[in-house]
């Protein structure tokens, strides 16, 4: 397993952009850029700087920002491509071609032998100009093997500095990715680049089989958007790794993933799904009373994130019927009321009830708490109160 020594491609800035909401301006891409910087991402993608002149000006601007982490751009397999990137200073060049029988056809009409001759020619010249270089194939797991492997080889015999494999319409299964990875890191040593599609909702899984199996780097965008439904999210490959291990994750920003999923989501329109991995509404809420029991003596019980390490907080939801007396004691002491525990039962007895007549809300409960409170205190009161007469006629 290579997970200790994994590296985040953030792609927000690339495939991100192709997000049919994106329409990034200068302003809101250096601001992204900060803040995975900021988050501790290894590598940020820019669109190719081919896409327009405002994409080249864009990419020649992030690149002189000074950001800790490296700065790639994606172009092409070609050689005039590859220059214009060279030129706006970025860190490293991820230069792609389609390789399956339906790209070859539809799209570049090129075989593999004259795709091997592009990549070793473009390759070269990147490292010549002393820059990193990342060689991928488009639509990987619609490849055959055998020309994915003739290919790979080829550029990995020259020194490029990765090797990349894309899922691009997100047809692959975690088995899938893990056999083809491991196969290839057999074969080369250089690093490998996993780029997974969510189409069919594998995307973490499948990130996470390609580091398992030896990848080096994986692709994320911010939410996960990107081409139709994108690729592997930021916060879901975090919480898949920090759930393997905490330690795995410890070298980023955690509570700075709400931000970033905040802001993002802001600039494209879009609302934060409300079971999105770590930063949904409803990502550490419990409802249900034994998991409201178990939370409240352990939350390991019911949590593998723990809230707390991204800056959030864990919600018990106690107005409905399916709450529990002790997540209803929790909520007495939170608000400084005295009860005994068969008030306790009493009172959640009464909120079942009224929970299957209307909605409730947590405001109705607090209000049934502080009711009873007063009302046991009164009685409390009255009772003091009665035993000191007694207590006065006896002595008389």
């Amino acid at each position: 397993m290579s997970l200790n020594h994994f590296n985040i491609i953030e792609s927000t800035l690339r495939e991100g952009e192709q997000f049919v909401g994106a329409n990034f301006n200068t302003v809101q891409k250096t601001e992204i850029a900060y803040l995975l910087d900021d988050f501790g991402v290894e590598c940020i993608e820019l669109t190719s700087p081919l896409a327009s002149p405002q994409s080249f000006t864009d990419a020649c601007a992030i690149a002189k920002l000074g950001l800790k982490c490296k700065i790639l751009t994606h172009t092409r397999c070609r050689i005039e491509d590859a220059q214009i990137a060279i030129d706006t200073g970025v860190d490293g060049v991820d230069v792609v071609i389609g390789t399956s029988s339906m790209l070859r056809r539809f799209s570049h009409g090129k075989a593999i032998d004259e795709i091997i001759d592009m990549a070793l020619e473009v390759v070269s010249f990147v490292r010549s100009q002393g820059i990193a270089v990342r060689f991928s194939t488009e639509d990987s797991f619609r490849s055959k093997r055998e020309d994915l492997f003739r290919v790979y080889e080829a550029v990995d015999s020259i020194g490029v500095n990765r090797v990349g494999i894309a899922d691009t319409v997100g047809i692959a299964t975690p088995r899938q990715v893990y056999e083809l990875v491991s196969e290839l890191r057999r074969r080369v040593v250089c690093d490998i680049e996993f780029h997974g599609h969510n189409d069919s909702g594998c995307a973490i899984a499948n990130a996470f089989e390609a580091l398992d199996a030896g990848a080096t780097h994986v692709d994320t965008t911010v939410l996960g958007i990107g081409e139709r439904n994108g690729i592997t999210p930021l916060g879901g490959l975090i919480a898949r790794l920090y759930a393997t291990a905490p330690t795995l994750v410890n070298k980023y920003n955690l509570p700075l993933l709400r931000k970033i999923d905040n802001t993002v989501a802001q600039m494209v329109g879009v609302d934060i799904p409300f079971n999105n991995y770590i930063t949904g509404i409803t990502a550490f809420t419990h409802k249900a009373g034994i998991h409201a029991k178990a939370i409240l003596n352990n939350p390991e019980t019911y949590e593998i994130l723990d809230p707390q390490a991204f800056g959030m907080t864990r919600y018990v939801s106690i107005a409905h019927r399916l709450t529990g007396w002790n997540a209803i004691k929790n909520r007495a002491e939170q608000l400084g009321l005295s009860l005994s525990d068969e008030t306790i039962k009493a009172i959640t007895t009464h909120i079942k009830t009224l929970a299957d007549e209307k909605q409730i809300s947590l405001d109705d409960v607090d209000s049934l708490l502080r009711r009873w409170a007063n009302e046991q205190q009164a009685l409390v009161a009255t009772e003091t109160a009665a035993a000191e007469v007694i207590k006065e006629r006896v002595a008389d």
